[in-house]
């Protein structure tokens, strides 16, 4: 299978690859950012709650800028809608990395030492279903027989993330180190939020899925 891009498309090629370099960036920042709200690391915490919201306003630049030249120049007609969904759902990556780090800041939430580890456990879970969705997207572009590989792994991290929010849960629940419902309920709110980065790429790499398929035929 070529390469998807050619001719005048190569520019529109190195944007994509921009712009996927920022949805990974997001991704690293997310597992930091709560890696340092753990730590209770207040101030570098802030400071990285600032880059990521400097890198979710490059995503929201660069994919406004591909849609208008895919649109306007007609490049890769034939994977033109694909193209954009890939993109725009990528996006949806990004904001909700940003999000969870900002209802951390907001809500201050208490967390027990005993359960620290398992949160940055489930952090680098939905960490890595991101990492390897933007592998499997670079891979749409350049090497098709190399996407369903990553995909595979999306959903692998994917299972080990919702696996990880039920175990977690239920030591929450369980806890007698913790009286306080609410406090319960709280963590819980918490760990849903963190492993719903993993259901969203998940969600992505379906449609990536869809996407090789029909470029296979």
């Amino acid at each position: 299978m070529r390469n998807l891009f050619f001719g005048k498309a190569n520019e529109l090629a190195a944007e994509i690859n921009e712009f996927l370099d920022v949805v990974n960036e997001a991704a690293l920042l997310f597992q930091k950012g709560v890696k340092l709200f753990l730590e209770e690391e207040k101030k570098k915490f802030a400071g990285n709650l600032t880059r990521i919201s400097v890198v979710e306003n490059k995503a929201d630049d660069y994919q406004k800028d591909i849609k208008y030249k895919l649109i306007k120049y007609m490049l890769i007609p034939d994977s033109r809608g694909d193209v954009l969904d890939l993109i725009e759902s990528s996006d949806n990556v990004v904001d909700s990395c940003k999000k969870v780090l900002i209802h951390f800041s907001i809500e201050q939430p208490y967390i027990p030492e005993f359960l620290k580890d398992d949160f940055l456990e489930l952090t680098r879970q939905s960490f890595e279903s991101v990492d390897y969705l933007v592998k499997g997207i670079r891979f749409y572009f350049e090497n098709l027989a190399l996407v369903n590989d990553n995909i595979h792994k999306v959903h692998f991290y994917e299972h080990e993330a919702d696996e990880l929010e039920e175990l977690l849960t239920r030591k929450v629940f369980a806890s007698k180190k913790i009286e306080d419902l609410c406090t319960k309920t709280h963590l819980r709110y918490f760990i849903g939020k963190i492993a719903l980065i993993s259901d969203i790429a998940e969600n992505v790499s379906e449609k990536l899925a869809v996407a090789t398929i029909k470029r296979s035929i």
